[in-house]
């Protein structure tokens, strides 16, 4: 069921949204609309007309996945409470690139990028943030490619699931499956396997039906690569405090 939400005092549990100034959160308030997406829930595959901002709120997570010559897909980058999926940059009605599915269903709040530009062309400040914001989707886009290229399977596992818990509010159960995490990887579901197989000997996590509960954090973190903290530092420079943390979360 869908509502549209009301004044700046009630905003949605997004990190991006709650970055506005109560002058520009008011000048798209009347155009948000509260919904709720399931997992696996398709946002755009490519080539659709992107005519919508989809922001993602609480624990649901977007995940950017790109078609392979093999026909397996290959997830890019995870965006959660901190951001925003369509339409960011350009004033939309463009054709999507790539194909944007939840992974993570939960609470969205969806904008149409109409809106978002009449906004941005009353509002310098609104569109500073929004411009902003790609700033640091690109700069996860280039991280993310640099990852691919350079770390093991293992320190991209450990990157991943660290990277997924920061933005289901720090819980230590991830759902995640075996089949979702390959795709993250862009391998075969046998790699990724055999990565928690050994994640699972060391003691680092157990696997339940559909998730992977983590035991110790503290070693995961130091199997993973810095690519995940490279992003949260770009983010803490350009949007100070809206990447989500352990310790901090935009009020």
């Amino acid at each position: 069921m869908t509502s549209h939400t009301g004044n700046g005092a009630d905003r949605p549990f997004n990190n991006l949204l709650r970055r506005l100034s109560a002058g520009d959160f008011a000048l798209i308030a009347p155009h948000l609309v509260r919904d709720e997406a399931q997992s696996n829930t398709p946002l755009y595959n490519p080539g659709d007309d992107v005519d919508t901002v989809h922001f993602p709120c609480g624990a649901s997570l977007v995940s950017y996945l790109v078609a392979s010559e093999d026909g397996r897909d290959v997830e890019t980058i995870l965006v959660g409470r901190e951001g925003a999926v369509g339409g960011i940059v350009s004033l939309g009605y463009l054709p999507a690139y790539t194909r944007m599915t939840v992974k993570f269903g939960g609470p969205f709040v969806r904008l149409p990028i109409a809106r978002l530009d009449e906004a941005k062309t009353t509002s310098p400040s609104l569109r500073n943030v929004f411009a902003r914001y790609a700033d640091c989707l690109l700069a996860q886009m280039f991280q993310s490619t640099a990852c691919n290229a350079a770390h093991s399977i293992e320190q991209r596992t450990a990157k991943w699931i660290i990277s997924a818990m920061e933005r289901t509010n720090g819980d230590n159960v991830v759902p995640l499956t075996h089949e979702q995490l390959a795709t993250l990887l862009g391998v075969g579901r046998s790699y990724a396997s055999r990565v928690i197989q050994i994640f699972k000997a060391e003691g680092v996590l157990e696997t339940r039906r559909g998730s992977i509960l983590v035991r110790n954090r503290e070693a995961l973190q130091k199997r993973a690569c810095l690519c995940n903290e490279n992003v949260k530092n770009h983010f803490e420079e350009v949007l100070r405090g809206v990447y989500p943390t352990e310790t901090s979360s935009v009020a």
